[in-house]
């Protein structure tokens, strides 16, 4: 058994039991709301967590680990929700704070969104949301409560890396390190990157997404508030399904959208939520992984490339692989022309630590069968987006 087996499988046994409670989760929800708090008027976005949670504690094959991240994650949305609110009730100033030509890069996964992130993030006048400022969104704060938010972001990553080293090699964070939007939208795709829940998944795909971005816009504008404005460079593939909702809260929106292979970008996907899921579901059921994500993703982009007929082109980017994934140094100064910013010789001096393999991480390899899935399968979802991808690279 390796390290890190060893580690699940005592963590495992030290939650076994509380492992119970998932057969009440609305007295374990009604734990948590009421430690977290709840302004007025936000009965709706906490019965939309109730209702989750009480699907997740259904999921098939969920382990005690899985049960524990089910409540943290649950917890994490209203304690942040709860303080957002305070924070503006406080300052009603903060929802005029305001969030200008804003860049968003999506895609699908695995399409180097995170390299294109990190590198626009690279400037100084461009600012990017941290992972620990996602985790706990909050005004400017003392050193100390600072030093304690960065700690629990560290504690996240640490975490992750103890109970599936393999995930760092795929996807690595750091909690000071830029990150995306899905840690602060309410209801993202991220739960079923940790278990099965076809009830969350039916409510997800007939969801308003409306309200969910007028909420993000919220953090961002928490996060900008008493701090100097630069221009936000935010990231998601999660996005590309809702690309109609962000341009409603956003209309000067750039729309970064990166373009790979869906038959590579699907397999390493898979492979990332198989890494990621382990942790809080067992047995894995590898074909289930590749059939609900591919029908996730495929939907996302069906979504995607309907919305896009409206983004005006101006505001429209659109980025192949080959852009930072064979030549950065060439692609960079692109990538910062077209979405009308300074590209310098600071940040070209930096870029080589940005788009370098994190230390000490191993090679990424995946194979698309092992998830039930064939070449056929993907290119047969994509068809649509595969013509697009097409243009984009004769372009």
């Amino acid at each position: 058994m390796s390290s890190s087996q060893l580690a699940l499988a005592l963590a495992d046994l030290l939650l076994r039991p509380g492992f119970g409670s998932r057969r009440d989760p609305d007295r374990v929800f009604d734990r948590i709301a009421a430690a977290a708090g709840q302004a007025p008027g936000d009965r709706q976005f906490v019965d939309d967590f109730r209702s989750l949670l009480r699907w997740w504690a259904k999921a098939d094959r969920i382990t005690p680990v899985g049960w524990q991240s089910a409540q943290a994650h649950v917890r994490r949305h209203l304690t942040n929700r709860a303080r957002v609110r305070r924070l503006i009730a406080e300052h009603p100033q903060i929802e005029r704070e305001p969030i200008e030509n804003p860049v968003f890069v999506v895609g699908l996964p695995r399409t180097a969104t995170t390299v294109t992130h990190a590198v626009l993030s690279l400037s100084a006048e461009h600012r990017c949301p941290r992972l620990w400022e996602l985790l706990t969104p909050d005004l400017e704060l003392p050193p100390r409560q600072r030093r304690q938010a960065i700690t629990t972001g560290r504690r996240l990553v640490q975490g992750t890396n103890l109970f599936t080293p393999r995930f760092r090699d795929i996807h690595a964070m750091v909690a000071e390190g830029p990150e995306e939007c899905t840690f602060a939208l309410p209801h993202a795709l991220m739960p079923f990157s940790q278990a099965r829940i076809p009830e969350y998944r039916d409510w997800h795909c007939e969801r308003d997404f409306v309200p969910d971005y007028r909420y993000l816009k919220q953090v961002y504008q928490v996060l900008q508030y008493g701090r100097p404005r630069r221009r936000w460079m935010l990231k998601s593939p999660m996005h590309l399904e809702n690309l109609d909702a962000l341009r409603t809260v956003f209309p000067d929106a750039t729309i970064v959208w990166c373009h790979r292979d869906p038959v590579t970008a699907v397999a390493s996907f898979c492979s990332l939520i198989e890494h990621g899921m382990m942790v809080s579901s067992r047995p894995l059921d590898l074909p289930g992984i590749g059939t609900t994500w591919l029908e996730l993703l495929s939907r996302a982009m069906t979504r995607g490339l309907a919305a896009r007929a409206a983004i005006p082109a101006r505001h429209l980017v659109d980025v192949p692989y080959s852009w930072l994934g064979s030549d950065p140094a060439t692609g960079a100064p692109k990538l910062y022309d077209a979405v009308g910013a300074r590209w310098t010789g600071s940040d070209a001096a930096r870029l080589p630590g940005v788009v370098a393999r994190p230390k000490g991480t191993r090679r990424h390899t995946y194979d698309l069968a092992r998830y039930g899935l064939s070449r056929a399968d993907v290119e047969s979802a994509f068809a649509d987006y595969n013509a697009l991808r097409a243009e984009v690279d004769r372009a």
